[in-house]
């Protein structure tokens, strides 16, 4: 029978998923559409949503920034789950976070950044901090296969050069973007964070959650 601890014992670092979530300006925000109810007669419940790809919690795909990248479906679903690191850094609004910012170990080789810079997912704010190249680099030479970040996106949003996404691409370390990370504590963990199997997409939603170590 399956253990209710490793059922009931996760921590959820996804936000909510509706019609007020912030996506970059420009892109198309989340609509779902009720088609059948069972309150206005029907026999069923029955809706659709249409939204970007690159909502709340998700994945990019390679092909998100390089022509020779893979879409969402061609890629190893290992690097979205395993032994987890959230490191909190404070730097100022709108900076990247460089390797000097922060002087904890890296134990693990999927590394979560707190930042706490864009504390609201449904409202956008410009000056939420991003990642260096330089840092994404050097994670990748210690092993790191997958790096996430409480923001929507590793790059600032006015950069169209996007160099720490040019960093994945050549390192081919994974990203997750959008998490929620603020009710999270620093330390070690186990993450499970898929994005769906998707034809030809540049990027997925995911649930993204984590056990505590020794949790399950």
């Amino acid at each position: 029978m399956e253990s209710s601890s490793f059922c009931d014992n996760y921590i959820d670092i996804s936000p909510l998923l509706h019609s007020k979530s912030a996506v970059f300006p420009g892109d198309t925000t989340f609509t779902h559409t009720i088609n059948m109810s069972m309150n206005a007669g029907d026999n069923l419940d029955l809706s659709d949503i249409k939204t970007t790809l690159h909502i709340g919690a998700h994945a990019d795909a390679p092909s998100h920034y390089n022509q020779k990248g893979e879409t969402i479906e061609q890629r190893s679903l290992t690097p979205y789950m395993g032994a987890a690191q959230v490191i909190e850094v404070q730097i100022a609004p709108g900076e990247r976070i460089g390797i000097n910012d922060f002087s904890v170990e890296i134990k693990a080789p999927r590394v979560l950044f707190k930042t706490n810079s864009f504390p609201d997912s449904d409202f956008w704010n410009e000056d939420f901090n991003s990642l260096s190249p330089e840092l994404i680099e050097h994670l990748h030479s210690l092993g790191v296969v997958l790096v996430g970040i409480d923001t929507p996106s590793v790059d600032p949003s006015t950069d169209k050069e996007l160099p720490s996404h040019q960093a994945l691409f050549k390192t081919n370390m994974a990203v997750l973007e959008g998490i929620v990370l603020s009710h999270v504590p620093d330390g070690l963990y186990d993450l499970m964070a898929l994005p769906l199997k998707i034809a030809n997409a540049d990027a997925s939603p995911v649930r993204a959650i984590l056990f505590p170590k020794g949790s399950h």
